[in-house]
């Protein structure tokens, strides 16, 4: 058996086999997609020519210190290839994404990309979303009034055994890179995540929520390590 984190680091390593050169790559964020970007680091200091587009604070220190090249993302318009993690991956490639709190930026950079690939251990793939607690990015004023707006929504999309909580981080609630709170709901169980993910962003105080619906017309790969070998699957 190998562990999760070699796991993880085997699916980088197939991920990078999608990269060509010349290509402009969206940079996921979390343990995950720090072993690819730790990897095309290494391709690069051997002449490999990318550029990269950073989906955290967190992402773009380590692209700096592996070598990676990296772009303004008011620089483009469009990515060829975003290469990021996942907390839970369904059989239909629905994501739920956040754990490290950089939803937002990831959902701007999944949508500008013609392909997404989706890298993780065999442990992300379930058959219904919701045992990973569903993160929520809203803002900082009125999170009463949010909160009691978004239990309402879980609720009425048929979300049971509700529990909910502001992050926490060092005592204090955490910020996210762009200035906002991150509200992790325990949902259990999603029946519809496209149509969840949908009626949550209409509520105001909601920034943007960590379900990834893998939209028709979207290109979506997910890759999983596992003590087989990586395993990749498409629809």
């Amino acid at each position: 058996m190998i562990s999760a984190d070699e796991q993880k680091a085997q699916a980088a390593s197939e991920a990078l086999k999608f990269v060509q050169e010349g290509m402009l790559l969206g940079l996921g964020t979390g343990s995950t997609a720090a072993h690819f970007v730790r990897q095309l680091g290494a391709k690069v200091a051997q002449g490999f020519k990318i550029a990269g587009v950073p989906t955290s604070i967190a992402t773009e220190e380590l692209a700096k210190e592996v070598g990676v090249p990296l772009l303004n993302i008011d620089e483009i318009t469009t990515l060829d290839l975003v290469i990021d993690g996942a907390d839970e991956s369904d059989n239909k490639l629905n994501l739920i994404k956040g754990g490290g709190a950089a939803l937002l930026r990831e959902k701007v950079i999944a949508q500008a990309s013609k392909h997404m690939i989706v890298i993780a251990d065999e442990s992300k793939l379930v058959s219904k979303l919701g045992k990973f607690p569903l993160p929520i990015e809203i803002i900082q004023f009125a999170t009463t009034i949010t909160i009691n707006q978004i239990k309402l929504v879980l609720e009425q999309c048929g979300v049971k055994g509700l529990v909910m909580a502001i992050r926490q981080k060092d005592g204090k609630s955490l910020i996210t890179d762009n200035g906002n709170y991150i509200l992790d709901c325990q949902c259990l169980e999603i029946p519809d995540p496209e149509t969840l993910c949908i009626e949550l962003n209409k509520i105001p105080g909601v920034v943007e929520n960590g379900i990834f619906p893998n939209f028709k017309g979207a290109k979506r790969t997910l890759i999983l390590g596992s003590p087989n070998g990586a395993r990749v699957i498409e629809i």
